[in-house]
């Protein structure tokens, strides 16, 4: 078969997380939950942002994007894995299949982004506090946030592209419940060497480099930090930016290891199980995250529902 973008297949093949058709309807229930509280909990925050003018601020309209992001991010897998149990069905289409992974990479590259973004605004907030509304005007906001879906946009479009030029043909099995590019890459009878590289050098940079941004503001907050002579005052400043390290450590930290996993060359569903942490877990505890550590959010929901 000639490679170019042809393939022999329409469809592929999530096996999912258990091949024990009795573990099918507790994993439906579970999932279920999960996503309805990651919906909820999301929406919630995005709607107590909005309502309410105290926090019309550059960290809250972060989170708020944050939130939305979450939503997005968790409805590209899980919606599709609930209607492969539900209708005992374990087919993709290729079409479909190459949806979910292009809008699968844009929203994770967001939370990636955002997170980067947000402890940005901390740095400008506890650092050059004098300076801050300065600094973090509408315009700038607005721009950081333009450029975070440019970036994911275009990486995601650039990777999509790329398979597009893949064949495949034989074994369609994804060992994973969504589509995930390194997993569909193993497919391939053509070669990915291109691909691969492209993946692991573009993977790198949005990792590294947010994550070196995010090391770097840290390091000068805490730094400002032991400088404050008063312990109201750093603890006033340390819970600031509690609920946002906590989300990072979160992400990251289940992020390089759902990475370092699927980098196997043999992927079991060891690898879609730790999968679920990031894709489900992590979006739906950053409300708790974002809401219980915080008296001006917790204060804004109370007024939401008192509504």
């Amino acid at each position: 078969m000639e490679g170019g973008n042809q393939t022999a297949i329409s469809l592929f093949i999530l096996l999912g997380l258990a091949e024990n058709t009795d573990l099918q309807p507790l994993l439906f229930s579970l999932f279920l939950f999960m996503y309805l509280v990651t919906v909820l909990g999301n929406l919630l925050i995005i709607l107590a942002i909005i309502s309410d003018p105290r926090l019309h601020t550059p960290m809250y309209f972060f989170l708020s994007h944050l939130a939305f992001t979450d939503i997005c991010f968790t409805s590209t897998t899980v919606p599709k894995m609930l209607v492969n149990i539900k209708t005992q069905s374990k087919a993709i289409t290729y079409e479909g299949c190459l949806t979910q992974m292009y809008f699968f990479m844009i929203f994770a590259g967001l939370d990636d982004l955002l997170l980067t973004v947000m402890a940005y605004d901390r740095f400008v907030a506890i650092c050059h506090p004098l300076r801050y509304t300065v600094i973090m005007n509408p315009h700038l906001c607005g721009l950081l946030l333009l450029l975070s879906w440019l970036i994911c946009l275009m990486y995601s479009s650039l990777q999509s592209l790329m398979v597009l030029r893949v064949s495949f043909c034989g074994e369609t099995e994804i060992p994973h419940f969504f589509c995930e590019l390194a997993q569909i890459l193993k497919l391939a009878c053509s070669d990915t060497l291109i691909n691969d590289i492209l993946q692991h050098f573009v993977t790198g940079l949005l990792g590294v480099i947010p994550l070196t941004g995010i090391l770097f503001s840290y390091s000068r907050i805490i730094s400002s930090i032991m400088g404050i002579s008063s312990a109201g005052g750093k603890y006033k400043a340390f819970s600031t930016c509690g609920s946002h390290l906590l989300a990072v450590s979160l992400f990251y930290g289940v992020g390089l290891g759902v990475y370092l996993t699927s980098g196997t060359a043999h992927p079991s569903r060891k690898g879609s199980a730790a999968s679920v942490m990031y894709t489900g877990v992590t979006p739906m505890l950053n409300p708790f995250i974002y809401s219980l550590r915080n008296r001006d959010m917790k204060g804004a929901l109370r007024r939401l529902f008192s509504r």
